[in-house]
């Protein structure tokens, strides 16, 4: 039996590349209140808006790139491109002398951002074992918060005293930390090189991780056909109801992610809180993300990843209403943490469910379908916000995010049914986890 201890390394290896990731996203949302108020850039909040959906839909390319080439050139090569691209991003941000150039830093940011975290979700689900699966996925995405909170630092301390750029120049340090460590220290996919005619490879990094060695029909197919033959397997049968209803929850979840870490400071402001308290509540939103990926890791291993991400996109909707009054400060700053511990962690359940739909075979393909359809979602959220904010409207972005809570939590819920209706057997119910 596969220990948790044994695929540690991965975990940790990357935990780091994910922390990093994390870093670059929340960078944008917690120095944009100081981009707007400097006359240089000339940044209006709907550019805000669009810039921050071509970041995402540089992802939503990322992402699905991954997803379609990562079983043909390799987890570990594109994951440490992934990291490269991103960082290169963060320099051009630094450099821009335009809102243009600004966004196409952020766009080239997320072509690597997009092809990371799907990368790094099929790599722990391979190596973790299958028991503790959920719990692998929720200490991983611990790290977006912990690299959200630090993005929120350096916003609050770099940003007013040495400008917003210093900000971005320290998101080229993952290409200067993380990169060699990848490239050194983390292995390549058993599944990938027995794919790839490297049996004895595969065997050995099967067996120096304690994971099961993969057998030929388990390993993803190579090339054009393999990867076509990928993407149809994600509409057998058993999956072809399972999978859209998977995309829309994605999608859902990943609006309110990318919504919220783009814009939540700017919306804070406008409802009349201070600078500094509304750039704090992204970091105290992210450290509500970190509990909740702990509770929702250990709580779906027991009961289950789809029961667990429905509750919490409803629990999601309720905390956005709440929001949207303007609450006394102290007040705020528990319902703005209570948020994160359901919202960041709805969308990684999502992740979890999917890694039960599909076989080990298509399950890069999934899930880098899953990450990279959402990602329409991450375009529209920034988008949507941008467009209200240029009208003073902010306030309306809480109800929409509560809206989109509510059809997240529906669409995540009918995936058990969806699956019976494609033919599925009935998943037993999963045992009390044992302790790591």
């Amino acid at each position: 039996m596969t220990s948790f201890r044994s695929v540690f390394p991965v975990l940790a290896l990357c935990w780091l590349a994910v922390f990093f990731d994390g870093m670059d996203v929340n960078i944008y949302g917690a120095v944009m209140p100081y981009m707007l108020d400097d006359p240089g850039l000339g940044l209006t909040a709907a550019d805000a808006g669009t810039i921050g959906s071509w970041t995402t839909f540089g992802m939503l390319i990322g992402a699905l790139l991954a997803g379609n080439v990562t079983d043909w050139l390799g987890r570990r090569p594109l994951l440490v491109s992934s990291v490269t691209l991103f960082s290169l991003g963060s320099a051009l941000c630094a450099l821009a002398g335009s809102a243009g150039l600004f966004g196409a830093g952020r766009f080239v940011a997320g072509l690597g951002l997009g092809g990371l975290m799907p990368l790094c979700l099929a790599m722990v689900l391979e190596f973790a074992p299958p028991r503790r699966a959920a719990l692998a996925t929720g200490l991983l995405m611990t790290s977006y918060h912990a690299g959200g909170m630090a993005a929120t630092g350096l916003g609050m301390t770099l940003a007013p005293a040495a400008g917003w750029r210093w900000v971005f120049w320290a998101g080229v340090l993952p290409a200067v930390i993380a990169v060699p460590l990848l490239l050194r220290l983390l292995p390549e996919s058993p599944g990938v090189l027995l794919a790839r005619g490297r049996r004895d490879e595969a065997y050995a990094v099967a067996d120096r991780y304690g994971v099961p060695r993969p057998a030929p029909v388990e390993a993803p197919g190579t090339g054009a056909k393999g990867r076509l033959w990928a993407i149809r397997e994600l509409f057998r049968p058993e999956a072809r109801f399972a999978t859209p209803l998977l995309w829309l929850a994605s999608f859902c979840g990943l609006l309110l992610v990318y919504g919220v870490s783009t814009w939540l400071p700017q919306m804070m402001r406008s409802s009349g809180y201070g600078l500094d308290s509304s750039v704090s509540f992204l970091l105290v939103i992210n450290a509500g993300g970190i509990v909740g990926m702990l509770i929702a890791g250990r709580t779906a291993d027991r009961f289950g990843a789809v029961r667990v991400s429905a509750i919490w996109f409803v629990l999601t909707a309720a905390g956005a209403l709440l929001l949207k009054a303007h609450l006394p400060l102290g007040v705020t700053y528990v319902v703005v943490a209570v948020t994160g511990v359901w919202l960041f962690s709805a969308q990684v359940m999502v992740y979890a469910a999917t890694g039960t739909v599909y076989r080990d075979k298509e399950r890069a393909a999934g899930l880098g379908w899953v990450t990279g359809v959402g990602r329409t979602g991450a375009i529209v959220g920034p988008w949507l916000i941008g467009a209200l904010a240029q009208n003073g409207n902010e306030s309306w972005g809480f109800t929409a995010f509560a809206l989109t809570g509510a059809v997240g939590a529906c669409a995540i819920a009918l995936v058990p049914l969806a699956r019976r209706l494609g033919g599925a057997r009935p998943q037993a119910p999963a045992a009390t986890p044992a302790k790591a």
